[in-house]
């Protein structure tokens, strides 16, 4: 499955704002975006470069670029789940944005069993996990409401997952989920609400993106 693997840093610079791809990194006074405030390249820090107008074309892109780089999706896939939105009842731009909340990694990162959704796509990668009882090694898996997901029993005994309660318990944990932390393990309670999902992603502009 091809991933990318440039420096993410450069990413949350080219759309001029955090991302927080990097995890507690992106909290700290090392994050690129406190140092290098501007876009990367040659002509990042250039006055033509920061204050042209932007056209809707370029608007609707960054807009699709941004939420492809904060779910860590390529562009095939990020379109399929476009795709699959347009057939479900609702609001396309909703129906896109829930799908890629109920990823299984995205799901583990909101669940604070990972620091970050890169993380918590390797995590899952080496088959750390189950779902509904069963292994799983693929990040992509979508979840429904019902699902429950747990720490392989396997795995609780690295240190990093005996050391996991006591670190993931200062995350909050979003309404339509539950989580166990003694127990290393969560549940899909329903389809995360708009409201519930990152208010600086705009759906409507990505749709209007793949409707051109």
């Amino acid at each position: 499955m091809a991933n990318y693997t440039g420096p993410v840093c450069k990413l949350c610079r080219r759309e001029g704002e955090k991302l927080f791809l990097k995890g507690y990194r992106c909290f700290s006074t090392k994050c690129a975006m406190e140092r290098r405030n501007y876009p990367p390249g040659q002509h990042g820090k250039g006055e033509q470069f920061r204050h042209r107008r932007e056209s809707d074309y370029t608007r609707q892109l960054r807009a699709k670029q941004k939420a492809r780089r904060v779910y860590g999706v390529m562009e095939r896939q990020f379109r399929r789940y476009y795709e699959k939105s347009l057939k479900r009842r609702g609001l396309t731009g909703l129906n896109m944005l829930q799908l890629l909340e109920t990823r299984l990694d995205n799901v583990i990162f909101r669940l604070g069993f990972a620091s970050d959704r890169p993380q918590a796509r390797q995590l899952v990668s080496h088959g750390h996990f189950t779902v509904n009882g069963r292994r799983t090694d693929t990040p992509s898996m979508l979840l429904k409401p019902g699902d429950s997901v747990a720490v392989r029993e396997e795995s609780r005994k690295t240190q990093y997952f005996k050391e996991l309660a006591d670190v993931a318990e200062d995350r909050n944990v979003l309404p339509w989920l539950s989580r166990d932390l003694r127990g290393l393990c969560g549940s899909v309670l329903r389809m995360p609400e708009r409201s519930e999902i990152d208010g600086n992603l705009s759906e409507q502009s990505i749709v209007e993106f793949y409707s051109r």
